[in-house]
């Protein structure tokens, strides 16, 4: 088991890379926890759960959302839940991000920690201290800043994950790398097959790789305001097909990324061949690097995005593999892209 730490305003987050589900019982720091969980992990993995109270919600991002934070806050109620109390998300983002937001929120606050299911919340959305929820359909719109005690990554819950899921995670350790480490995207493109395999050796390095990345940087930016915007690299294009075709995160910031890779090289900061090589990555790894979206609709969502100022957006751009930088720039421009998108 490997240790990182994510440093926040209102504590440090232990990131433990490679602890066991079957461990969890020895994090939890009060005598009352509630475990928020799907149905999914709850059929797949109850009996590994410690002796607590179990709230089940479903499953899919129509589900997240304020509807089912007020569920949760009756459950809470109903189990007589204290400021004292614990509460553990046991599960993928949607359920980190529920339960986080949940906890943050219960009586003014009550600590949380979560037990990341999925190979994307492993490396992107338990990690970091983003508790959200999304609103109107837009992604995230509702949520607050704040680190969990804990997160635990056990690499074995990862086996019984959905080809799909797995590609939605490999999507955001390519943007890690490609933001980040060109040594670590060196290293994808060499053992991508073991990769997409599951080698458990690889996804744990790139895992371990992603975290250090994604926490140097939360270290640095808590609450987004320079640093941390780097982290978006290929989310505003991403949640604008999110939001207007469904597809899963993975496949949308895959081809978000190859819009912004694209809008690099057309503004002279990254060599086209760089961005061919994040292209050719991406299809190996069976991630789409073209999605067809109503172009009106995609505009519309790039207006509601959160990084907007005026007519402009902070957009992650690569003057390298391995070096990201933010930059505003206009709607107008990013409705050209849309017109003539990747590299």
């Amino acid at each position: 088991m490997k240790t990182l730490k994510v440093h926040g305003a209102a504590g440090v987050s232990n990131i433990l890379i490679g602890e066991s589900l079957q461990n969890l019982q020895n994090y939890i720091p009060a005598q009352h926890a509630v475990i928020i969980t799907d149905t999914n992990v709850r059929d797949l993995y109850q009996q590994d759960f410690p002796p607590c109270d179990v709230i089940t919600i479903g499953t899919g991002e129509n589900i997240k959302n304020l509807a089912t934070v007020r569920h949760l806050y009756e459950k809470l109620v109903d189990l007589d839940a204290q400021r004292s109390s614990f509460i553990i998300g046991i599960g993928g983002g949607i359920v980190c991000d529920i339960a986080g937001f949940t906890a943050s929120t219960y009586l003014r606050g009550v600590s949380f920690g979560f037990v990341s299911s999925t190979l994307l919340s492993q490396v992107d959305a338990s990690v970091g201290g983003k508790n959200g929820v999304n609103f109107g359909g837009y992604k995230n719109m509702i949520g607050v800043f704040n680190q969990p005690e804990f997160v635990i990554c056990d690499m074995d819950l990862l086996q019984t994950l959905p080809a799909k899921e797995i590609l939605c995670g490999l999507a955001e350790i390519v943007k890690h790398a490609a933001l980040g480490d060109a040594g670590m995207f060196n290293y994808i493109e060499e053992h991508y097959q073991k990769a997409l395999a599951l080698d458990r050796d690889v996804i744990a390095k790139l895992v371990y790789d992603s975290i250090v990345i994604k926490s140097s940087i939360v270290n640095q930016d808590e609450k987004e305001q320079g640093e941390r915007r780097k982290l978006n690299f290929g989310h505003t294009f991403g949640h604008a097909f999110e939001k207007t075709t469904a597809v899963p995160h993975g496949e949308a910031v895959a081809a978000g990324m190859v819009i912004a890779a694209g809008l690099s090289v057309q503004r002279g900061h990254l060599p086209a061949p760089e961005a061919q090589r994040i292209e050719n990555l991406l299809k190996k790894l069976k991630l789409p690097t073209r999605i067809q979206a109503d172009k009106n609709a995609l505009l519309e969502a790039l207006g509601k995005d959160k990084k907007r100022q005026g007519e402009q957006i902070h957009f992650v751009l690569l003057d390298a593999i391995g070096h990201a930088f933010v930059e505003m720039i206009s709607i107008a421009e990013l409705a050209a892209a849309i017109k003539n998108p990747g590299p």
